[in-house]
């Protein structure tokens, strides 16, 4: 079934491709691929990246949207990729970079297309696991920029994913958040020693 990609905010868009039509932004860049990409770049597929947050050490958790991020395209493939984040005064280019999760995103938005149902893809980042998964929303129509992974909703870990958790294998957010909860540590509580 066709993936439902959610339109990434206008102003988001905009720092992007302002970002790529600067030759100081692209130069600077830590993307040497982006350097030297043969023909015209293009950002493509806008994911919305979520924050998988521990609230408790009883396994509760919250998301937050951290910002859109964009599969740069070159050449019919991707590059590299540029990410942007929420400021006070509006969405803002944050950088370019390079690496696994570029092609293990391709990957596993070219898995997803497969399975059935509708799901709107976004990113799910547990930044305490250095993990990175690709959040199946069951809900296409969904308001990209809140919400919690539902019981239903498919986790696909994207490689390189943490030793005991199989990369590029859909796993139900109830029963792979559940794994998540006992490798997190827990966050510190209010006043207490960080």
């Amino acid at each position: 079934m066709p993936l439902h990609v959610p339109p990434a905010p206008a102003p988001a868009l905009r720092t992007v491709l302002t970002a790529l039509g600067s030759p100081t932004a692209v130069r600077e860049a830590r993307t040497p691929s982006l350097r030297t990409a043969d023909g015209p770049v293009t950002p493509e597929l806008p994911l919305p990246v979520h924050v998988l947050d521990p609230v408790t050490g009883g396994g509760v958790f919250a998301t937050r949207l951290a910002g859109w991020r964009f599969l740069i395209h070159s050449g019919g493939r991707a590059v590299a990729a540029a990410e942007t984040r929420l400021t006070a005064d509006g969405w803002a280019f944050s950088h370019f970079f390079e690496g696994p999760y570029i092609a293990s995103t391709e990957l596993a938005l070219r898995q997803a297309e497969t399975l059935p149902g509708r799901y709107q893809p976004r990113l799910l980042s547990v930044p305490s696991l250095y993990m990175l998964t690709l959040w199946l929303h069951g809900d296409p129509g969904a308001d990209a920029a809140a919400g919690l992974p539902a019981a239903a909703d498919l986790l696909v870990p994207l490689a390189p994913a943490p030793p005991g958790i199989p990369a590029h294998r859909p796993h139900r957010a109830g029963e792979l958040l559940p794994v998540l909860t006992q490798r997190v540590p827990p966050a510190p509580l209010l006043g207490s020693p960080a």
